[in-house]
């Protein structure tokens, strides 16, 4: 049984007293816009009972995010988000541009943590300059990690949602980007935007059939 409180921060750093900066990233899946990273640091004081509701943010739904998400901001002692470009993603890589999104959501924090804890098997070291620590479903067992997970997701979501006002044709503000059928038929008549990612097979896939 996962545990939902602060035990797991602490003991994976094995401190009380250190500063913890939780990290995720959102949009990695997707056919179109940015990978979004944010990083979020809590007083170690924070009142538990105000962070118990926060989890993985692709286990609640809008509403609650939305709940959540002023929370935390209502809450947190720092939050930064960042970001990697469609062209970034594509010259480098979903996974280099991922990593290099989480890096500056860290680097765009006004505090310094001593630990970043981040989600997954990714590792930001020698990228941070802090001690860090790869959390293997972080998002669900550490409450930062979470809290990190819904502000990039919420970031994200309301970014491609603006988007999608200028491009009305692609259902970005129900998909945000993922590959749905109507997604990916509207590709096929409507052809690909600046901010679709051409790296993706699915995309190329698309534009040869355009081609012809």
């Amino acid at each position: 049984m996962l545990v939902r409180s602060w035990q797991v921060e602490r003991w994976l750093v094995g401190s009380k007293q250190v500063l913890l900066a939780g990290v995720d990233e959102v949009g990695r899946g997707c056919l179109a816009g940015p990978v979004v990273a944010a990083a979020v640091i809590f007083s170690p004081d924070v009142p538990i009972a105000e962070l118990q509701s926060i989890t993985d943010s692709k286990k609640l739904t809008a509403k609650k995010r939305e709940v959540l998400l002023e929370k935390i901001q209502e809450i947190a002692l720092d939050i930064s988000v960042g970001a990697a470009s469609v062209q970034e993603i594509d010259h480098l890589n979903i996974r280099q541009a991922s990593l290099l999104a989480m890096q500056r959501a860290v680097q765009g924090l006004k505090w310094t943590p001593d630990w970043v804890l981040v989600d997954g098997n990714d590792s930001l070291q020698n990228r941070v300059n802090s001690l860090t620590l790869s959390v293997i479903k972080g998002d669900i067992r550490c409450l930062s990690i979470g809290a990190a997970s819904i502000v990039a997701k919420e970031w994200r979501d309301r970014y491609m949602k603006n988007l999608s006002k200028e491009y009305p044709f692609y259902d970005w503000e129900n998909n945000v980007g993922y590959g749905t059928s109507q997604h990916l038929d509207s590709m096929n008549i409507y052809g690909i935007t600046p901010h679709h990612r051409q790296s993706f097979s699915p995309v190329q896939m698309i534009m040869r059939n355009r081609e012809g």
